[in-house]
């Protein structure tokens, strides 16, 4: 079966009520196949950033295609005691028939500038703007900030950590994939990988450290259990008397003896660009 996120449930509903209420009132208006035309753009780039990147139009595409009210939906509506009949009986109907045009994913976008465009009558138009808001809003935010930070680290791997901090699971997932669009190398987020073929990436946690009776103890483990790929987390304990010591220990007696090298460290806490720098120092 093919892997798509939207596949886990039908989310024609997830739209602001007023995009209801309008379409009632269209229909009742006999306005409903009134061409109109929306354009999604931005006002600006936070910080001076010059430009945003476009993501999210996987899943929006994904959405528009199989828009559908199913009986629970309309059996809701209804017990709302606010919609005509005859727009009831629309929703039974309904087939999303509007032409959209977007950016490409992965482009940089501009100010002012309309990103997406939908063209189609006005009642479906309307029925769309939440979900097209939320989903190319997120993502576009989520792969502009991973853009500056990938251009900023040059030519140094950036990977993306953030489902534990995210809101929400779409969250996690669909931050991961933007992340991805925006520059990073691979994800911490483990079905991202599998439903976007996201190269995934990852260490240690303190746990592990805190599993073995010393920090050297874990660190040996670990490097005898990924030899290839050893990266160490050094912050348990003291980072520059204890964590760093421990893992260059670690790297001339267990790897450097089999023809390896220690691939990074990794500093959680603390004054990252003091400990960064006198990490380098050290190593």
């Amino acid at each position: 079966m093919e892997l798509k996120w939207t596949n886990r449930q039908n989310m024609t509903m997830l739209t602001d009520f007023y995009e209801f209420t309008m379409a009632n009132g269209y229909l009742k208006s006999g306005m409903q196949n009134k061409e109109a035309v929306f354009d999604m753009f931005f006002r600006t780039v936070p910080e001076n950033g010059g430009f945003a990147i476009m993501a999210g139009l996987e899943q929006l595409v994904d959405h528009l295609s199989v828009l559908e009210f199913d009986d629970d939906d309309i059996e809701y509506l209804e017990s709302l005691n606010v919609f005509d009949q005859d727009f009831i009986d629309f929703l039974h109907k309904f087939e999303f028939g509007c032409d959209v045009w977007a950016v490409n994913e992965g482009l940089p976008i501009f100010p002012g500038e309309p990103i997406l465009k939908v063209k189609g009558p006005l009642m479906q138009a309307q029925l769309v703007e939440t979900m097209i808001l939320l989903i190319m809003n997120h993502q576009s935010l989520i792969a502009t900030k991973a853009s500056r930070i990938v251009r900023a680290a040059g030519d140094r791997i950036v990977m993306e950590f953030g489902a534990r901090r995210a809101q929400g699971i779409d969250a996690a997932v669909l931050g991961a994939r933007a992340a991805y669009i925006g520059g990073v190398s691979g994800t911490s987020c483990t079905i991202a990988g599998e439903y976007f073929d996201i190269p995934v990436m990852g260490t240690m946690a303190h746990s592990w450290v805190q599993a073995f009776p010393t920090e050297y103890d874990a660190f040996a483990a670990y490097a005898n259990a990924f030899p290839d790929d050893t990266q160490l987390l050094v912050d348990t304990y003291n980072t520059l008397r204890s964590g760093l010591p421990n893992a260059i220990r670690v790297a001339k007696e267990i790897l450097e003896p089999r023809g390896k090298r220690l691939k990074s460290v990794r500093i959680d806490s603390g004054d990252l660009t003091y400990l960064s720098i006198n990490a380098r120092k050290m190593l």
